[in-house]
């Protein structure tokens, strides 16, 4: 979570002796892979988070009851724990035609989120469908797909993007609220700094071959065996604000990049839209990205020269000036009338 190691006893103590947070998790429009990407998480495991750190009161996904009564159990909780519990939210909500294209238990998606957003201690939007509308709120969006934060504009919602987010990220984020009882620093869309506050270009192991100019041109050939840069391939990492490639999935063992596909950009806003995913992004300008490292080597060959020609050129104009500045005759004082006295 990028915190001290000093905090870590705190952290272990809110585990430990801090009353459990209620959730009540809902499910909008989505595909659950979020809520399968929690239950891998590794470090805390999620049964530690399940059993030690939350009270998991609704998830209409793992839990046993249905019908009414699951609906019940949701209501008894907004009412008992108004201001206490945590909103989690997997998948957005249509809004066209009053919602009607997500319901669950005769009323809309829509409905049941502004409801239980209303008296929540936090909201947590699961995944990109939920942070930034995902593929659902791509063009031509025909159900009007909205994510969470633009349907609750008056509440925080802390954004927890990715398709799906990685598991430790997820768990982190609520350890973080359990042991401060506060919201981490979020970034500028609403995403914990902690986890979203680099690049996945600047940790990835492939930056190398970037800087170098050495890429994959086409799938299997000699750069894409040798693990260079799949930069030209349509990876966003140059764009993307993750930490996969720091925390990786399935226990730290690889990333996309890793097994050979390049980022999707599935955290950052609008990316179902930011494509095709395969060819290469035109808004991010890197000098010399076309260049072999002998071109790149010759450009800065001539900079350096271009540098100490100009840094010459500057000296030898220092020096003329002061060369008139000796050479100039100190006029002489004149003299006074009446001759010496």
């Amino acid at each position: 979570m990028g915190l001290e190691a000093t905090l870590v006893p705190r952290i272990v103590e809110a585990m430990d002796k801090k009353p459990r947070i209620p959730v009540i998790w809902l499910h909008g429009l989505e595909c659950t892979c979020c809520s399968e990407s929690f239950i891998r998480s590794s470090h805390p495991v999620a049964q530690d988070v399940v059993l030690n750190m939350i009270s998991l009161d609704y998830d209409d996904t793992l839990q046993a009851a249905a019908g009414f009564q699951v609906e019940e159990i949701r209501k008894r909780i907004m009412k008992e724990y108004a201001g206490e519990y945590l909103l989690a939210v997997e998948g957005n909500a249509p809004t066209r035609d009053g919602g009607v294209y997500c319901t669950v238990g005769g009323d809309t998606f829509l409905n049941i989120l502004v409801e239980t957003a209303e008296k929540a201690k936090a909201v947590v939007a699961w995944g990109s469908c939920a942070s930034n509308g995902c593929v659902q709120a791509a063009r031509p969006n025909p159900t009007g797909a909205k994510p969470v934060k633009d349907l609750i504009p008056h509440r925080a919602v802390i954004n927890v993007p990715g398709c799906p987010p990685i598991a430790e990220v997820m768990t982190g984020v609520l350890t973080y609220i359990l042991t401060f009882g506060t919201l981490p620093e979020l970034d500028r869309q609403g995403r914990p700094k902690m986890f979203y506050g680099q690049r996945i270009h600047d940790k990835c192991y492939r930056r190398p071959f970037f800087d170098a100019g050495q890429f994959v041109e086409a799938w299997d050939d000699e750069g894409a065996r040798k693990g260079w840069c799949l930069y030209k391939m349509g990876c966003r990492g140059p764009s993307t604000y993750n930490s996969c490639s720091t925390f990786k999935w399935n226990n730290g063992v690889s990333f996309p990049i890793g097994s050979g596909h390049g980022c999707i950009g599935c955290s950052e806003e609008n990316f179902w839209d930011n494509g095709p995913f395969y060819q290469r992004l035109s808004n991010v300008v890197v000098p010399g990205i076309e260049s072999t490292p002998d071109q790149i080597g010759k450009t800065l060959t001539v900079l350096a020269g271009a540098g100490v020609a100009a840094h010459f050129g500057s000296y030898m104009v220092r020096r003329g000036i002061n060369a008139a500045k000796k050479e100039k005759p100190v006029p002489s004082a004149p003299e006074k009338e009446g001759g010496d006295q």
